[in-house]
């Protein structure tokens, strides 16, 4: 290459560093889910998505106090509660006391006759009250007659007390001392709303330090302990627990490498220089999934690229370790290894493009950024390795000599195929152990994927049975154009959900039309009460038998009257209310379309029970929403929907590596043109596969999208060994038995398997799935690649000396 292609080779390198720079100082990450959901999600699908970022308790953070005592630990939630009340970052703190009771209290009571659904033109009726009113008589003798008494004269009907019945029929949380108690004992429970949603992990971050602040303040230097879990406080621990393991990780890893380097290299300046492929290929990677999904990056897609680290260095270890067998007068001639060896590389580096390209394909962003980060990180370290390296190396720069080392490794390559039986061996035991778990060979739940630690789920579960929350597994979400539509549908639904409750085909449900009727529903209600003059005759006939003067219900015929002819609730009437928290939750617009969620209880298990044996009765609820006749309404079993989600995803991850291995083979074919050397350079590398694979099945590894994603890296490593072994280098010798081939190759893999490896050891299952197929298939797909191929005829064998 002339003086001025070299220039522009360099200019276009350091320009490019710069705009990736620039690129990814715009750029955000996540760590949620979503990023591994379809890209054109059914509604179901979306419905998942939306719970997943702001949904229903999206904001819920529950918090428990451990240790010390009961009274003390009620002390301390007491406190802190006080504290988190007046903090603008939380909507709502519940911890028992009763804050809201009193304005609740008052909103029932003054609009009882709007939000009674037993408000009904045969309540009020002669018979209707006569009933009502002798029910009312009936309390006063029972446990509740002191509230009853004071509430008669206004309420004879008895409406406040089935409403607040109503309120309080889902609350199970034992109280000591003032605020909640698990059931246990062991510890005190809080609830606290964020004003953020789930996915604001920023915020979720900010509300929980605000959590431990109020905590530390209250708990001074007593013997307690803070737990907190809830959506927000999952997405803030994954995206910390990734940053950890990425920046630990990377650090070994490159320190491993490193020292590897400088012991084969003995050249810190070849050694600094090694590197520049890898951050080229990282910052070009992270740029490009940036600019391909609108400015962010998912958190594995960043851990991902750690393990670029192990591949793009092998780039610059072939440059330098196979180039110093081309030294002349002191000079190393970089020309004769491009010409000699960089066809084999850059075979190398498409197949891994093809393999990769395969998953550019799959509707589901995770997977595509995986395979957009690896085709342009990997793409770009090779092209700085060919244009740019050889340009920033002095000729006369060389590493130690490790011919000495390479004589060894080529007398163990020449006798490797001795050891043919043992990789057939390999091969047939793991395939009789996939045959054996073929029924539980992958993960079925999208749960996999997850990176919240099964100690986490526990306290999860745990604390959301304390507090009796919502795991919202089971959804009917109604959509409309407007708010009073959708409180119509879901008043009609609910109205067929009633009596899948009475059979316990489900627990129970929630509404916010239990608390903000449609304005349809208000106005029927307001017709169903009679004129004063009706109504007072109605009632003096009502109370015939019983020993009262109907004058005693003056207050309740003027408040009837007031209800008659009011003016119909309002939204805005539930502020300061614990209801208002509840229709906010429930009721909300989006993208100029209002829904409504309707979050179903599983029954409660009695023994011999079949409706209450495992959850909700799909079918039954089904069938409710099929006899409501409401348009756009959807029933969503969240964690089935997941499941299925998942088991599509691994289709079509299946179905795409599938294809990319045919694109591999159909490369090698064409770059080949020998049946014999493909099936040569294919053969290691599906036999290392397939040894991952079993080798995994024997340790109860449950196989994940990650582990097939995996494979395709294997695929992608493992080609450069096999290809060296049987490639276009081979030509008129065998490549694979020149020292310092072998020695390039044995170091690549050292520095592979040290950045893979080390994923084995990540607390998030999603890195180390990499960790444990990538690690010990790299250094399988090295072994396989010497012992399998081709034995070198005598000519090749004295040519390769």
């Amino acid at each position: 290459m002339s003086a001025a292609p070299r220039r522009l080779a360099l200019a276009l390198w350091v320009f490019a560093l710069l705009a990736c720079a620039a690129v990814i100082s715009r750029t955000t990450f996540t760590a949620d889910l979503s990023a591994f959901l379809p890209r054109l999600p059914s509604a179901e699908q979306q419905l998942l998505v939306n719970q997943l970022r702001d949904g229903l308790v999206s904001r819920l953070i529950l918090v428990g106090i451990e240790g010390g005592d009961a009274d003390g630990r009620a002390a301390v939630s007491r406190a802190m509660a006080a504290q988190l009340r007046g903090d603008r970052r939380f909507t709502a703190i519940q911890n028992g006391e009763p804050v809201n009771q009193g304005a609740d209290r008052d909103y029932v009571f003054a609009h009882r006759y709007l939000l009674s659904p037993e408000v009904t033109p045969e309540r009020f009726s002669e018979r209707g009250l006569a009933q009502a009113v002798n029910d009312s008589f009936e309390l006063l003798a029972s446990s509740a007659g002191l509230f009853t008494k004071s509430l008669l004269p206004r309420d004879p009907t008895g409406e406040v007390a089935a409403m607040m019945a109503q309120l309080d029929a889902g609350q199970r949380v034992p109280m000591h001392a003032g605020a909640w108690a698990s059931h246990d004992g062991r510890r005190a429970v809080l609830l606290a709303q964020t004003a953020s949603a789930g996915a604001d992990t920023d915020a979720q971050e900010q509300a929980m330090d605000a959590v431990r602040t109020a905590f530390a303040r209250a708990a001074a230097t007593g013997p307690y302990k803070l737990v907190m879990t809830g959506p927000g406080v999952f997405s803030v621990n994954a995206r910390d627990t990734i940053r950890h393991d990425v920046e630990r990780l990377s650090t070994i890893g490159l320190a491993i490498i490193v020292t590897l380097l400088l012991l084969v290299y003995r050249s810190v300046p070849l050694l600094v220089l090694g590197l520049v492929p890898v951050l080229s290929g990282a910052l070009a990677g992270i740029a490009a999934v940036s600019l391909g999904f609108g400015g962010s990056v998912h958190g594995l897609t960043l851990g991902f690229g750690t393990t670029l680290i192990g591949e793009a260095v092998d780039y610059s270890i072939y440059l330098f370790v196979q180039s110093a067998q081309y030294t002349h007068n002191g000079q190393r001639d970089d020309r004769a290894w491009l010409g000699g060896f960089w066809p084999t590389v850059r075979l190398g580096v498409l197949t891994s493009v093809c393999g990769f390209a395969s998953l550019l394909l799959s509707g589901f962003p995770g997977l595509a950024q995986l395979g957009l980060y690896s085709i342009a990180g990997l793409a770009s370290a090779a092209l700085v390795t060919r244009f740019v390296l050889p340009q920033l190396v002095p000729a006369t720069l060389h590493l130690r000599d490790v011919a000495p080392l390479g004589r060894k490794l080529q007398w163990l390559a020449a006798r490797a195929h001795r050891l043919r039986w043992l990789v057939a061996l390999l091969v047939v035991a793991a395939c009789t152990v996939l045959a054996m778990h073929r029924g539980t060979l992958w993960g079925r739940e999208l749960q996999a994927l997850s990176p919240v630690s099964a100690s986490d789920q526990a306290l999860d579960a745990s604390l959301r049975e304390d507090l009796g929350a919502p795991d919202v597994r089971y959804l009917v979400v109604l959509s409309g154009p407007d708010q009073e539509s959708v409180l119509q549908g879901a008043e009609r639904v609910a109205h067929e959900l009633d009596p899948l409750v009475a059979q316990n085909f489900i627990g129970g449900y929630e509404s916010p039309a239990r608390y903000l009727p449609s304005a349809a529903t208000q106005r029927e209600r307001q017709a169903s009460l009679p004129p004063p003059d009706v109504l007072a005759q109605r009632l003096q006939a009502a109370i015939a038998t019983q020993p009262v003067r109907a004058s005693l219900f003056a207050p309740f015929l003027a408040q009837a009257e007031a209800a008659r002819t009011g003016t119909l609730l309002r939204r805005e009437d539930l502020r300061g209310t614990s209801m208002a928290l509840a229709v906010d939750a429930l009721l909300a617009q989006r993208d100029g379309r209002w829904s409504v969620t309707l979050p179903l209880r599983a029954p409660v298990h009695t023994p011999g029970s079949a409706s209450a044996a495992d959850g909700v009765d799909s079918d039954a609820v089904r069938a409710a929403i099929k006899r409501a006749g409401v348009a756009d309404t959807l029933f969503v079993d969240l964690k089935g929907e997941s499941d299925h989600l998942y088991t599509g995803y691994l289709r079509e991850a299946l179905l795409l590596s599938l294809a990319g291995l045919l694109a591999i083979v159909a490369l090698l074919a064409v770059a080949l043109r020998s049946p014999r050397r493909v099936a040569a350079t294919v053969l290691p590398l599906a036999a290392a596969a397939v040894v991952v694979l079993g080798g995994l099945a024997a340790l109860g590894q449950p196989l994940t999208l990650l582990h097939l994603v995996g494979l395709l890296l294997l695929v992608a490593v493992g080609s450069n060994y096999a290809l060296f072994f049987n490639g276009p280098a081979a030509g008129s010798q065998v490549a694979g038995a020149s020292p310092h081939t072998l020695v390039s190759l044995l170091l690549a893999n050292l520095t592979t398997v040290a950045a893979f490896g080390l994923l084995a050891l990540s607390s998030l299952p999603l890195l180390k799935a990499f960790g444990l197929t990538v690690g010990p298939g790299a250094v399988l797909a090295l072994w396989f690649s010497a012992i399998l191929a081709p034995l070198a005829t005598p000519e090749k064998a004295g040519s390769a000396t």
